[in-house]
């Protein structure tokens, strides 16, 4: 007894006071979540819109911005939708506000149309060109014709069949854009200028003026030229056929929101939770080369 209070007396009471007050900071620290400083995050939904708006409309800066979020009863500082396109790499408006080509042909897809021909080797080697146009805004192919011998006299009826065809479905294209082969005659021109279509030639070696159709090409050699050996021209027509009526009203396209260019848009379904399985068949054309899935009925 003596030796323990030997031992108390080594510290003094403030000391023992102090180690109390510190062990009950220490907890209280452990099961308290520390407050955060300045000011709350702003809400991610809010930065998706700001800068779907700067993207959508590159005159508009921070200032503009915030005052479409403002009528939009979203409440908001301007300083912060500066901070958030800047966080993402978005410059000012004076250093984004300009026309690309990208742009300017989406903004005028409704007018635009643009054809092309194209090389198909056959089995034997033999050299067949087709002729084709697209749709900007809807993506709607049309496959004109193919031929072993593009004539400037075969050009010219195939414009007439586009424009009967351009009528048919009510079109609203003002301008054809082209590259400058030598087979698009002035007659081609002039066809197309009296139905109302002024023709855009494209720059030398500048394919992608011509993007949209350029695409399509690929697209068509990739998912069928490419795994189809063509026998002659009569069977080239037929693949084509098939693939033309596939990629019109079967095949999704993203610049459509996975829609297809003729047929409905594509509808949700919402199977229960205790189906673990869709009844989808599946259709093969041209021998299995393309493939079109739709539900059982």
């Amino acid at each position: 007894m003596h030796k323990l209070r030997q031992l108390l007396l080594l510290v003094c009471p403030e000391t023992v006071l102090r180690w109390h007050r510190d062990l009950l900071q220490r907890r209280r620290a452990a099961t308290c979540v520390p407050k955060r400083r300045g000011r709350p995050p702003t809400v991610r939904s809010i930065c998706a819109l700001a800068l779907g708006l700067a993207r959508e409309n590159s005159s508009w800066g921070y200032r503009r911005i915030h005052g479409e979020l403002v009528a939009l009863g979203i409440k908001v500082a301007a300083s912060t939708v500066w901070e958030i396109l800047k966080e993402h790499g978005i410059p000012p408006a004076l250093e984004r506000d300009g026309m690309t080509w990208a742009g300017f042909v989406r903004s005028q897809a409704e007018a635009l149309l643009a054809c092309d021909l194209f090389e198909v080797r056959t089995l034997s080697g033999a050299r067949l060109y087709v002729f084709a146009a697209i749709e900007h805004s809807t993506r709607r192919i049309r496959i004109l014709g193919a031929t072993a011998h593009p004539t400037a006299d075969w050009i010219v009826q195939l414009g007439r069949n586009l424009l009967m065809g351009l009528e048919d479905a009510g079109s609203k294209a003002k301008f054809l854009i082209r590259d400058r082969d030598s087979k698009f005659t002035a007659a081609f021109d002039a066809l197309l200028a009296d139905a109302g279509l002024k023709v855009v030639t494209t720059g030398i070696q500048t394919p992608r003026m011509n993007s949209v159709m350029e695409r399509w090409i690929q697209t068509c050699r990739h998912e069928l030229l490419d795994r189809t050996l063509i026998w002659n021209q009569r069977h080239l027509l037929h693949a084509l056929r098939e693939f033309e009526t596939f990629y019109n009203w079967h095949r999704p396209h993203r610049s459509l929101r996975q829609a297809t260019p003729l047929g409905p848009l594509p509808q949700w379904i919402n199977a229960p939770a205790e189906v673990r399985y869709l009844e989808v068949c599946r259709r093969d054309r041209l021998g299995g080369t393309l493939h079109k899935y739709q539900h059982a009925a």
